[in-house]
């Protein structure tokens, strides 16, 4: 029984990156085996295990075979006779297909340390397109590396897309690829990778047009709902809807999404608007109940269309939002003789306040 370590930690490793957590697989042992030596067994779809004291997974050499569409329908084979090159030959990219002995030299059948070098993301064998989520994998390191995809992966990829394997990806397994691939240092790559092999129009269509603006969200650290809302910002609220609704989006994403798309028109006007415009925009983005998300929609804005005229609109509509705020909402309403002129003293209040801070 040996244990190699491999995959993330190994490509890390030769690219200077730190190394966190470490993956390990087995080759010569069976379950039984490694249950005797405390080892935890936590698999469903295969055997792997947690090492007994460092809590890393060790998982037993395995080779896969499809046996039906989707990223599921796969039969797995692990047993003592699977080689270490057998399991590294059913991964995904020659970049994640390397391995450590344990004496620590470099095993490397598929010229992973090559790709590394000269920045390429190339698949490893015909097996790569047994799998579509690996369609969407690449693009994500595209996205993290800033690395090529080489021209022959990229024909596999495009002959996936046209067999419609992108159909059969579950909702779930989209976004969180697409989440973590928009968080990387080059999201824009996610998008190009995408493009290139024809899956992005099926997957996330009207999204090429936010491209720019995420390479500038990338660049000043924005937190994931400001990057996704980056797609909405570019389409009608419906697409951006429906986009939602297709991917299962997380609350938080979804709703500044939706926000950018509903609120684009406003707050490209925000720098020219009056008081009761910028009121109405306020409300439009329920601004009073929740501030700091209307101040994620305005980066938003800023990202997506960058120039004096948006950011004096920002900063218009962020003084107007802190002026009608100081208004005492609650004072007024016990003066008032009914709902209807409640919400007329607050309307007067608040443009009054906003008047007076914007000099308008």
């Amino acid at each position: 029984m040996k244990a190699y370590v491999v995959g993330g930690a190994v490509r890390d490793e030769l690219l200077g990156l730190p190394v966190s957590d470490r993956d390990w697989v087995v080759v010569g042992s069976t379950p039984e085996e490694m249950i005797a030596a405390g080892f935890k067994p936590v698999g469903r779809d295969f055997p792997v295990f947690l090492h007994p004291r460092s809590k890393e997974e060790y998982a037993l050499a395995r080779t896969e075979r499809k046996s039906g569409r989707g990223y599921k329908g796969f039969t797995v084979y692990a047993a003592p006779d699977v080689t270490l090159e057998q399991d590294l030959a059913r991964r995904d990219l020659t970049i994640n297909a390397m391995a450590r002995d344990p004496g620590g030299a470099l095993i490397d059948p598929f010229g992973g340390a090559r790709d590394l070098r000269e920045g390429v993301l190339r698949h490893v064998g015909e097996a790569f397109a047994e799998d579509p989520v690996r369609i969407l994998r690449v693009a994500r390191f595209a996205a993290r590396f800033a690395f090529r995809v080489a021209e022959e992966t990229l024909v596999l990829m495009r002959r996936m897309v046209g067999a419609g394997e992108v159909q059969d990806l579950v909702p779930e397994r989209v976004w969180q690829e697409l989440a973590r691939g928009l968080g990387e240092p080059h999201p824009e790559r996610m998008l190009d990778a995408l493009e290139q092999c024809g899956a992005l129009g099926r997957l996330l269509p009207g999204t090429l047009a936010a491209r720019d603006a995420l390479c500038r969200a990338a660049e000043a650290s924005a937190p994931l709902t400001v990057r996704f809302a980056l797609f909405g910002w570019h389409l009608e609220e419906r697409a951006a809807g429906a986009l939602c609704e297709r991917l299962r989006v997380p609350n938080a994403e979804r709703e500044l999404a939706l926000l950018a798309a509903r609120c684009r028109g406003a707050l490209c006007a925000a720098a020219d608007a009056g008081p009761a415009q910028l009121l109405a925009l306020l409300r439009a983005a329920d601004a009073f109940r929740r501030p700091d998300r209307f101040r994620e929609l305005l980066w938003v804005a800023r990202l997506a269309a960058p120039g004096e005229v948006v950011e004096r609109g920002s900063a218009r509509a962020q003084a107007a939002l802190q002026a009608a705020g100081t208004v005492d909402a609650g004072a007024l309403a016990r003066e008032a003789a009914n709902a209807a002129d409640i919400a007329a003293r607050i309307e007067r209040a608040r443009i009054e306040v906003i008047t007076a801070i914007l000099g308008a």
